[in-house]
């Protein structure tokens, strides 16, 4: 009894140190190239190496954070490459809600998407940002796909959604400085929703993916060709 009992602490909290050292890389407050030594981790989270070292593996499987042999782990950035493959994938699931949701979506759900899509609307004029609404807008953008997610029947892909999710909203962090991309988003939002109440899936879903490979293309020019996003 007393092992359960241990396993269960344990597990709680190599957890916690998981989701909270997550959450420090997605926001930023822990940037691509900070070097996580254990030493220093394990008195801030009062727990053992163990479990620190348990939830570091979480994270380089989750592809956050790089552990180099007898060295500390690092958070690591994003390539040409792992932006091609993230967005390759996106543009598949997203698209497959996108579809689902011009046949399944609720009153409530499309409500909200409609509060989403003229919220977005009212940040922008001109085609550019309205000063100072730019965090408003990219938080507009993160409820948009949260509600396209919600729409998906396939609990596969809801999984899949998941696992990308925390990348999705890093690399959105990391790249919100590009030039006219947080306002180039909105009627790419606004030409999804109106296929979705149209009840045009086949339309939801082809702009769904046109709206992920812009987003891509924009993110991929803003990078010299060898570099990465950090």
């Amino acid at each position: 009894m007393t092992h359960a009992v241990d396993d269960g602490v344990h597990r709680q909290l190599k957890d916690t140190v998981y989701q909270q050292l997550r959450d420090d890389i997605i926001s930023g407050a822990l940037p691509p190239g900070a070097v996580l030594r254990e030493a220093e981790l394990a008195p801030r989270f009062g727990v053992s190496k163990t479990p620190l070292r348990d939830a570091l593996v979480r994270l380089q499987k989750d592809g956050f954070v790089t552990i180099p042999p007898y060295r500390s782990a690092v958070v690591v950035g994003y390539s040409r490459t792992d932006l091609r493959e993230i967005y390759e994938l996106r543009e598949l699931l997203e698209g497959a809600c996108a579809r689902q949701a011009a046949s399944y979506i609720s009153a409530d759900a499309l409500a909200e998407l409609a509060r989403i899509v003229q919220a977005s609307a009212d940040c922008v004029t001109g085609g550019e940002v309205i000063e100072g609404r730019a965090d408003e807008l990219a938080e507009l953008h993160d409820q948009f796909d949260l509600v396209m997610y919600a729409q998906s029947r396939n609990s596969r892909i809801g999984e899949m959604v998941g696992n990308i999710r925390g990348h999705i909203k890093r690399i959105g962090r990391l790249t919100a400085g590009i030039p006219g991309r947080l306002a180039k988003s909105v009627p790419e939002h606004q030409a999804i929703y109106e296929a979705i109440v149209q009840r045009d899936g086949a339309a939801a879903e082809a702009l769904m993916r046109r709206h992920i490979l812009s987003v891509m293309a924009d993110q991929l020019t803003s990078i010299a060709e060898t570099s990465s996003i950090t």
